[in-house]
């Protein structure tokens, strides 16, 4: 686990590089973005995995590891408007985004961690494209609770498949960095 947490860590560490950099570029203008919108953005990266994944021609210059950064980025985004709601206006200060940042991801590790106990790492042996699809799948069940108006009869809410996606895309992104 030891392994995990450290391998866990540094894949955090470049997305919240990314995400601190791009707040710098254009600030929290994200702030002003519906859950549904952040969905969006998801599946349409989730998505261009899963094509980068399937075809042996690509047009665009940009690898698997950048989307999965950007669902991970995301992914907090979305963790972060469930707890302050949607503004007409950027509100918050960089410092402030990022101290929000640092707290989803830190309680989406803890997850992370309470299910790779009782999963026994099991994603070490998954391929890259199962956590694609996972995360997809978690997508549509996303769109589905938000079609419900967010409401859920017997499942998890949006906030722990937003969780469920950043721990897949972390995952996929340990398994690429390894074949590097």
């Amino acid at each position: 686990m030891e392994r995990t947490l450290q391998q866990y860590d540094s894949v955090a560490r470049t997305c919240q590089d990314l995400f601190e950099r791009k707040m710098n570029d254009y600030g929290c203008a994200w702030r002003i973005l519906r859950l549904s919108s952040l969905t969006d953005q998801i599946f349409i990266k989730a998505q261009r995995i899963r094509s980068l994944q399937q075809k042996s021609v690509r047009k665009i210059d940009e690898g698997q590891a950048g989307e999965f950064i950007g669902i991970v980025n995301y992914c907090v985004m979305a963790l972060i408007q469930i707890d302050l709601g949607i503004v007409a206006q950027p509100d918050l200060e960089p410092e402030k985004a990022l101290e929000l940042y640092t707290l989803k991801l830190s309680e989406t590790r803890q997850l992370m961690q309470d299910k790779n106990h009782d999963y026994g790492e099991a994603w070490r042996d998954m391929r890259v494209s199962s956590l694609t699809d996972l995360i997809i799948q978690k997508l549509l069940r996303v769109k589905q609770i938000e079609n419900n108006q967010g409401k859920t009869t017997v499942s998890e809410g949006i906030d722990a498949n937003y969780q469920d996606m950043i721990n897949y895309a972390i995952f996929a992104l340990i398994h690429l960095n390894s074949k590097l």
